[in-house]
This record gives structure tokens, sequence and C-alpha cells, in this order.
């Protein structure tokens, strides 16, 4: 009887999660690309909707909660403060909720043919990555403006903030998108996890409010939340080295209430466990979507 050598062939439905992806990079790439070119397609602004939206929601917050609420009087360079903060979150929100949706609106693609699933999530991440640039260039701008002087520890904490969010946000993405794919109401769930997410991390009010308010123990439970270790970290990359400045010169007097801006009581504790838990978010997202993706086809 021949015997077939089989070391070469693998089953069929059968690979190694996310780490596919990384052997599969072309099939990446083009999906990542036809998300980016289809994102604006027949648009008559275009790419400008990238800066559009983001300035306009700045407005809105710093003229609301900054003027007529009066963060702005509580809070150093309130502007660039709320400015930094907004980009993570606008980050995890966009590729968040883009992620859930992504193996959904491939369905056809889920449907004919087999490639490894979690590519649509982590191209949606990537995607959402492309177009957050644009609004990290917008804060670039506005830092240097205010008198901002880029150094390595400003760059090593924006690129550490950076791999927190799309970590725990691939984690959370592979979960939902799953879930989507079998129970289409997780679309709703996933708007009040943005919401929460926008007014649950300090982008339009200091941390000290927080914990003027809350015991230690909430106050704990906030701050190890991965997208408030990362805006905190935006805010010491930008805004913190400007209040610096502005506090050696005499000719820019700070508001009091604001002084106390550096990071939190035991911080370090606080980035080790937001990366515990995006890996745990990772490692039960891939879980959790292995388990589904064999019935994708059919809910779909």
């Amino acid at each position: 009887m021949t015997t077939v050598d089989r070391s070469e062939f693998s089953t069929p439905g059968r690979g190694r999660g996310v780490l596919d992806v990384f052997s599969r990079r072309y099939l990446l790439k083009l999906l990542v690309l036809k998300g980016t070119v289809l994102r604006y397609r027949n648009s008559v602004l275009g790419w400008t909707w990238s800066y559009v939206r983001p300035t306009v929601q700045f407005l809105v917050y710093y003229l609301i909660i900054g003027e007529v609420l009066g963060l702005a009087r509580r809070v150093d360079m309130f502007p660039l403060y709320m400015l930094s903060g907004i980009v993570v979150v606008n980050l995890f929100n966009e590729a968040f909720g883009n992620a859930t949706s992504s193996i959904v609106a491939n369905k056809a693609l889920v449907k004919k043919i087999y490639l490894p699933r979690e590519l649509f999530p982590i191209a949606a991440v990537i995607g959402s990555l492309i177009h957050f640039l644009p609004q990290l260039v917008v804060l670039l701008v506005v830092s240097l403006l205010y008198g901002w002087i880029p150094s390595f520890a400003s760059l090593g904490m924006v690129l550490a903030a950076l791999a927190l969010v799309l970590t725990f946000t691939t984690g959370v993405g592979l979960w939902f998108s799953a879930m989507n794919v079998r129970f289409r109401d997780a679309q709703n769930f996933v708007e009040i996890v943005r919401l929460v997410a926008t007014w649950a991390s300090p982008i339009i009010y200091p941390w000290t409010m927080v914990a003027e308010r809350l015991p230690d123990w909430a106050l704990w439970i906030y701050m190890s939340n991965p997208i408030t270790v990362a805006v905190e970290l935006f805010h010491q990359s930008f805004w913190g080295p400007v209040v610096d400045k502005a506090a050696l010169d005499e000719s820019l007097p700070l508001i009091v209430e604001g002084a106390n801006h550096g990071f939190v009581d035991n911080f370090g504790i606080f980035i080790a466990i937001a990366w515990c838990i995006a890996i745990f978010m990772l490692l039960l997202g891939q879980w959790t979507f292995r388990s589904f993706e064999r019935t994708f086809a059919q809910d779909l």
C-alpha cells in the first residue's frame, strides 16, 4: 500500500489563529488597502473628513465642557490637554467599531473561500490606525504651537500608548466580531462601550478630579483601564512638558488647581495591570473567535 506524506498538508479550516496573519501579509495588505480606498469613495471631501470630524468634536467639547462648564479654568493648557486625550479615545472607538463589523461586512469572502478570518478584524484595526495618523499630525502641530519640544521620553510614551491601545482593541475586536456574527445586536452593545470609553477616561477632566471623589479602590479600577493608561501617557507626552515649561516661565503663571498634572501614584503598577488586561483580552478574543468561526458561513 502506498503511503502519502501528509506533513506538508494542513487540515482545511484549522490554523494558528492570529499567528497565521503574519504568514499572509499580502492578503492583510490587500484588505487594509481595500478598506482605506473604499472609506471615502464617492466622497466630496475625501480624506478631509479625517480632519473635519475630530475638529468638530474638539470644538464641541471645548465650548461646552471647557467654557460653559468651566473646565478650561481648572486645567492648564486645556485645549492641548483635551486634544491629546481625544485622539487616543477616537483611535479605540473607531478601531473597535470597525473590527466588530468586519466579518459581517466581508461576508461574501467568508462564505466563498477559506482564509484566516482573523485577517478581517486585524485589517480593520490597522486601517483605523492609518486614519488616526491625520489626527496625530494635528496634535503634533498644536503641541508645537504651544511650545512643545520633542524628546525620546515623549516618543517612547507615545509608542507605548499606541501599542497598548492596539493590543487591547485587537482583543476586544476579535471577541465582538465573532459575537456579532452570531448575535447581531452585539453592534448595539458596541455603541454603549464606545460611549463609556469616551467618558471613563480623563480626556475632558483631570484624573485628580476622580481621585477627589472616588475611594481608593474605585480609583484603582479606573486607572487600570488600558485606555485610561494610554490617555495619561499621551498627556505626559504632549501636554505635560508644555505645562512644565510654562511653570519655569514667570510670565506664564499656571492655574493653581491644575498644577498637579503629573502621573498618579503607582502609575507603573497601573501600566502593568493594563498590559495584563490587554493581553488577557487578546487571548480571550482569540479563543472566542476560534470557537465561533466554525459556524461563520452558516450564520452569515
